[in-house]
């Protein structure tokens, strides 16, 4: 499939819309009311910082809402404006963040349920309208909304279109991309929906299996079990790894990024040469300002002293999982939550482990004097931020 003449097609429909509908200044104190938060907006004036008798607070220079979750939260309210009596579906949750999901529930917009770990279109009927998250959709996914005649808003954050133009060279070129990111995670989906011959790698320990393959060879049956679920179909390593070019998810920690970017291209040097390395090997950098900001920031906030670290943001967002991973390797006490409704009753916290299951802590606030560092992933409300500050001074300062 073309998929460049297809989202050329699709976006000269006059069912798609990309660009919201007028309506900003509409929905703006809207979102502001529900999402902002004074609290929040006073420790960054205050250097990041805010301390109330025994407990201080530093947050991270760069968290919360970004500027693609933003624009998916403000155009999807906006589509509720602008259809009020139709019915809407979002494909997905429009960004990974329990409290705004449900917010869009309670304006009655639905999920397309999920069976059987397959999204049921059938729901749908001709003319409604239908969202596409902030992590895109698959090709797959947008040609069958094309044909049911659906109306389209397209709330996919211009990153990871950037990386989907990224695949396309590849597919055009004929290299296999490389795709760093978690096969399932429906950003992943959408991005190796447009590119031809893909492999998704997780980590460095996988992309490593890879590069010395590349080398060595090995276990061809071994390799197409291991990465059976993670790329293109017919995928044949002794043939589709001649020619790569490195893509990623958008989320991913931006260290690992650049290694594994770094990795194959030492690894296609080694085994063609030098001159001939353009020819095997294609890198552009498709990493989200956003999420590489935060992540900057959270390696500057873990470096003071800290006695605590609080990550908020849903505990199936990539970039927060990323950000409390930053803690966790300098050994500071950190907990993920995703909203205030973790901690309690009294001085205890449910928490996700970095292996994804939910622990909960006794005392997790320690008695005395203490530094809390706090940070929030990309889809994160300043609100929500705010009501966990309010909650830890709570239990602090009455305690």
């Amino acid at each position: 499939m073309d998929t460049k003449a297809f989202k050329r097609s699709l976006q000269h429909s006059e069912n798609y819309h990309r660009k919201g509908f007028g309506r900003e200044a509409e929905v703006s104190s809207m979102l502001q009311s529900e999402y902002q938060s004074t609290l929040v907006q006073q420790i960054r004036d205050n250097n990041y910082t805010l301390q109330c008798d025994n407990v201080t607070i530093r947050l991270a220079e760069a968290f919360g809402f970004c500027w693609g979750v933003e624009r998916a939260v403000a155009m999807a309210y906006e589509t509720r404006q602008h259809f009020p009596t139709q019915q809407i579906w979002i494909t997905n949750e429009i960004i990974h963040n329990p409290s705004v999901n449900q917010r869009l529930q309670d304006m009655q917009v639905k999920f397309i349920p999920v069976e059987e770990g397959k999204k049921d279109f059938s729901v749908m009927g001709t003319g409604d309208v239908v969202i596409l998250p902030a992590f895109g959709a698959s090709v797959q996914e947008m040609q069958l909304l094309k044909d049911k005649g659906c109306t389209i808003v397209d709330t996919t954050c211009p990153w990871v279109s950037k990386v989907w133009n990224t695949v396309e060279k590849h597919k055009k070129g004929d290299y296999t991309s490389i795709i760093h990111g978690k096969y399932s995670h429906e950003e992943t989906v959408a991005t190796s929906s447009f590119a031809g011959k893909y492999l998704v790698v997780l980590n460095m320990a996988q992309a490593e299996y890879v590069a010395n393959y590349i080398l060595d060879g090995g276990d061809r049956n071994e390799f197409r079990a291991k990465f059976s679920r993670a790329c293109s179909a017919g995928f044949d390593p002794d043939k589709d790894l001649e020619q790569v070019g490195i893509a990623n998810q958008t989320t991913m920690l931006k260290s690992e990024t650049e290694q594994i970017g770094k990795l194959f291209e030492r690894t296609m040097m080694k085994k063609y040469g030098p001159d001939q390395l353009n020819q095997h090997f294609q890198s552009f950098n498709t990493i989200c300002d956003a999420t590489q900001e935060r992540q900057d920031a959270m390696f500057q906030l873990v470096e003071e002293k800290l006695d605590l670290m609080v990550v908020i943001g849903g505990f199936n967002s990539s970039n927060t999982t990323h950000l409390q991973e930053i803690a966790v390797e300098r050994h500071v006490p950190s907990y993920h939550i995703d909203s205030v409704q973790r901690i309690g009753p009294g001085n205890r916290v449910e928490h996700r482990l970095l292996d994804g299951n939910l622990a909960v802590t006794e005392n997790w606030l320690p008695d005395g004097a203490i530094a809390i560092g706090v940070t929030s992933g990309a889809s994160t409300p300043d609100k929500v931020v705010a009501d966990v500050v309010e909650k830890i001074f709570e239990l602090k300062v009455d305690n």
